[in-house]
């Protein structure tokens, strides 16, 4: 079914287009551009956006769960969550596995392989790994329990084609190099994060054997030190990875959020929630894999203090990565639409409003809160008025 968006603003978000209009027939655009020659077939259903902007839909590559449900403690939640993404902008995502057993990881992919019928909503590009190669010293909310050194043969069957598109791990581990390397050879983007690399040069290691993220900057990393950078100072120096941040307000400073966005701009920053289980949720206890977490109005603790994800949303890190920076909307876009969908290897189809693309859309008010959502080509989030 052919559907008319326009005239309206459209950020695509290469450009931000006036008196502009959008054409999609079932999952894919047909034509995005000026109104005047882009006119409404006859047959096509009309979608109001008087007064609102459309956007690509909103791409979050770290992901614990929501809605009271974690993906680690129970991987089958995934397509659950997913369908009620949207009211986020999400139209796409990874759903994040962290440390647990490896047959935890075997059911996730498992589980992504046998979508529901006729699912609706926001997409699963894959998981994400977070663990359990990471370092004992820097394991965050992990269970240190199921930590383990990286080997090849945990590894082997890792890819995108068996639904796994991201790896997380301490690049100065023993066997981690070859492990990056072999990921790499699949397909998988691998990632530094909790990690231990206290040198500029194990961080450059890293990249040298294939790490092209950095997750979460600044939080399970070793301080930046101006006389030894480390994992931190090689993640911005570095021109070849990109960079993953928290901008909720508590991960990381506001300051230095800014300072990020100055050094990475919107080709190297990526924007995460790295929200758990009680998003979308009141305060009150909730997993994280086999840890039970309190949560408040604002953040997610273990009882020792230590943060335990975020809950805020993905529209909500777009609205303080504009606070903190004093960006517009059309340049803060591009970190959490291209610059994942061109790290996961997927911007042909995501993340961006061209013919051919899928057609997935947000549709904002001058707040930058999500009026509406658009998943391929179905409106599967309607905020009632």
């Amino acid at each position: 079914m052919k559907r008319y968006i326009g005239p309206t603003t459209i950020i695509t978000p290469h450009q931000q287009l006036e008196h502009a209009a959008i054409l999609w027939d079932g999952p894919r655009l047909l034509a995005v551009g000026n109104a005047n020659e882009i006119p409404c077939p006859p047959d096509a259903e009309v979608i109001n956006a008087t007064n609102l902007i459309v956007a690509p839909g909103l791409i979050d590559i770290q992901l614990n769960g929501a809605f009271g449900l974690d993906f680690t403690a129970d991987p089958h939640t995934i397509w659950q969550v997913a369908a009620q993404l949207p009211r986020y902008g999400v139209t796409s995502f990874l759903p994040t596995i962290i440390t647990s057993p490896l047959e935890n990881v075997a059911v996730a992919q498992q589980v992504m392989a046998t979508p529901p019928a006729h699912f609706r909503g926001s997409a699963p590009l894959g998981l994400h790994l977070e663990g359990p190669f990471l370092h004992p010293s820097k394991k965050g909310a992990h269970n240190p329990k199921h930590l383990r050194l990286p080997t090849l043969e945990a590894t082997a069957n890792w890819s995108p084609e068996t639904h796994v598109r991201l790896v997380t791990l301490a690049p100065e581990l023993p066997g981690a190099l070859a492990t990056v390397q072999q990921l790499t050879a699949h397909g998988v983007v691998v990632s530094a994060g909790h990690s231990m690399a206290t040198t500029y040069n194990e961080a450059q290691q890293g990249f040298e054997a294939g790490v092209r993220y950095g997750t979460h900057l600044f939080n399970a990393m070793p301080t930046l030190h101006h006389r030894e950078p480390g994992l931190a100072g090689a993640l911005l120096y570095d021109a070849r990875p990109v960079v993953g941040l928290i901008p909720d307000g508590l991960h990381v400073h506001s300051s230095l959020v800014a300072l990020a966005w100055r050094l990475l701009g919107n080709q190297r920053l990526s924007i995460v929630t790295d929200a758990m289980a009680a998003l979308g949720m009141p305060p009150g206890e909730y997993q994280l894999g086999d840890h039970t977490v309190t949560v408040d109005e604002t953040s997610a603790h273990l009882p020792d203090g230590t943060l335990a994800g975020s809950i805020i949303s993905m529209d909500g890190t777009l609205r303080n990565l504009i606070a903190f920076t004093g960006c517009t909307l059309a340049e803060a876009l591009p970190t959490m639409t291209t610059t994942p969908a061109k790290l996961l290897g997927v911007s042909a189809e995501r993340g961006q409003l061209i013919a051919g693309a899928m057609a997935d859309m947000v549709l904002l008010t001058s707040q930058h809160e999500v009026a509406m959502t658009i998943a391929a080509g179905e409106i599967v989030y309607q905020r009632v008025s």
